[in-house]
């Protein structure tokens, strides 16, 4: 009997004695952290993805940004565990949680788009850029809510999950369509995030959450795989806490795809890194334009406060601030760049992917309904809106009047020698939820670059009255990220803007 009982005590002290491991602090984990992390031995992907799935269980009642927890997190993180014990090596994203939008097809995980149509729809494979990230090594820990059918650049409000809150103040909206994305990563319920734009839709809900967000040119990153809004003009790409991680990201999933054509335009443009170009002096000597055509669009005079405070702030970082600068003919040009192509696009992912006969038109989708007032209104528009024969609706390589347009903006950047024109991502703070319509005003993401095809980036530009925050725009030249890159990563080393959520 005593010897059980001194074995019994054995076993008591050597459990005592185990060194427990300390509660891991979620906020502004890095892709560089983290992988510290996991060489020093301080926690594991394991550890890290069940503490991202607590804080969503704990804090997503309030802000109502994630659509679906994905079941197989944990036993991803696993194995990727289990892959570094046995090679001691960490691929590029190994076990970073990232939070994709639910509009991007992913195995085991449904891809709704927030609509009833697509509610139950499990895609058979994963986009495109998914599978880069799990090549890389990224888990997807859960699916974000987001504006049905990524209609609304105003709000994220969805048939299957409700309306997103804004972190940083919870009567406000976190922008739309990706706001879902915007608001979960901003209030660390996981690494990195994926967004997509059409119009506004990474820039507008990162300028909104204090977040980095890549509008990369159209054709570095292809689109397989995800429901589209109108494909000429859809984009997706990063949505971050620091430039740093959505250049990570961006080194993940850019490149050609033969399922996204338009990729093809990227071929011999991608470095062999876009880290190379995360260099703090990146706006010494750099020649900035300012255009005022946007940021004096009547502007809330708090965020143009920020606004010329960032340009003090980069000339004292070694930029050159050229101001004023003017686009000839830009309001003309400007006109007639949408095309209502979303019924066609729509039917063609139907049929590709979803594969159903009670679903593979508008007309279906119009059938089935939604709960959405906003979301009917768009789709019985949709549905009757028909494009005028003589306008053009091709990409902006061979859209004569895109390439106008294009060619006005980076005739003018040439002939000043610009590395890039800057403007606020929003005049005016997010709007609150109860009255987003007559408050969503001073949206500057759609102006351009969605019909350019050029690459813009948001940073986080500082914040506003009630705690909301406000980003500052970056605009380049075709494909020219890497120069993007090094400006607004020595911008936000500069400043240090980005703040969690309370």
């Amino acid at each position: 009997m005593k010897f059980y009982a001194y074995f019994a005590l054995l076993i008591f002290l050597f459990v005592s004695c185990e060194k427990k491991k300390d509660p891991i602090v979620l906020e502004e984990l890095t892709i560089e952290s983290i992988h510290q992390a996991y060489q020093s031995g301080k926690f594991t992907a394991e550890d890290l993805v069940q503490a991202y799935l607590d804080r969503i269980a704990l804090e997503d009642s309030a802000i109502n940004a994630i659509s679906e927890t994905n079941p197989k997190a944990l036993e991803d993180a696993k194995a990727l565990d289990l892959e570094f014990k046995e090679t001691g090596k960490l691929r590029p994203l190994h076990g970073i949680p990232v939070i994709v939008k639910d509009n991007i097809n992913t195995i085991g995980m449904p891809t709704t788009a927030g609509s009833l149509a697509l509610a139950d729809f499990y895609p058979e494979s994963d986009a495109f850029i998914i599978q880069k990230l799990k090549e890389a090594g990224a888990i997807v820990i859960a699916k974000s809510n987001m504006a049905e059918w990524a209609f609304s650049p105003m709000h994220s409000e969805s048939s299957t999950k409700g309306t997103t809150h804004n972190p940083y103040n919870l009567d406000h909206v976190p922008a739309g369509s990706s706001g879902g994305t915007g608001a979960a990563v901003a209030d660390n319920f996981g690494t990195v995030g994926l967004g997509t734009d059409t119009g506004n839709s990474i820039r507008g809900p990162s300028s909104h959450n204090s977040l980095v967000g890549f509008r990369t040119t159209l054709g570095l990153i292809s689109r397989e795989g995800i429901v589209p809004l109108y494909l000429r003009n859809d984009v997706v790409g990063p949505m971050c806490r620091t430039v740093e991680d959505a250049t990570r990201m961006l080194d993940a999933i850019a490149g050609y795809d033969t399922k996204d054509p338009i990729t093809q335009h990227s071929e011999g443009k991608i470095p062999e890194t876009y880290t190379s170009f995360l260099k703090e002096n990146g706006l010494e000597n750099a020649r900035i334009g300012v255009f005022r055509t946007l940021s004096e669009n009547d502007p809330n005079p708090e965020v143009t406060a920020l606004f010329n405070q960032a340009l003090v702030d980069m000339a004292t970082l070694g930029a050159e601030i050229v101001d004023y600068v003017e686009v000839p003919g830009f309001q003309e040009l400007r006109q007639n760049q949408w095309c209502p192509e979303f019924k066609n696009d729509l039917e063609d992912f139907l049929q590709t992917y979803v594969k159903r006969d009670t679903v593979s038109t508008l007309e279906d989708v119009i059938r089935i309904g939604t709960h959405s007032k906003f979301a009917q209104a768009r789709l019985e528009y949709a549905a009757e809106v028909t494009n005028p024969e003589d306008r053009p609706c091709g990409d902006p390589f061979t859209d004569l009047h895109r390439i106008a347009f294009r060619e006005a903006i980076e005739n003018v950047m040439d002939s000043l020698n610009l590395d890039a024109l800057v403007y606020p991502s929003w005049n005016h703070p997010a709007a609150r939820i109860d009255h987003f319509q007559e408050e969503y005003k001073g949206d500057n993401s759609q102006v351009i670059a969605p019909h350019t095809g050029q690459p813009a980036f948001t940073v986080p530009m500082g914040f506003v009255s009630g705690n909301l925050p406000a980003g500052l725009q970056f605009l380049g030249r075709m494909f020219d990220e890497g120069k993007l890159i090094e400006l607004t990563y020595a911008y936000e080393q500069g400043t240090h803007h980005r703040k969690t959520p309370n």
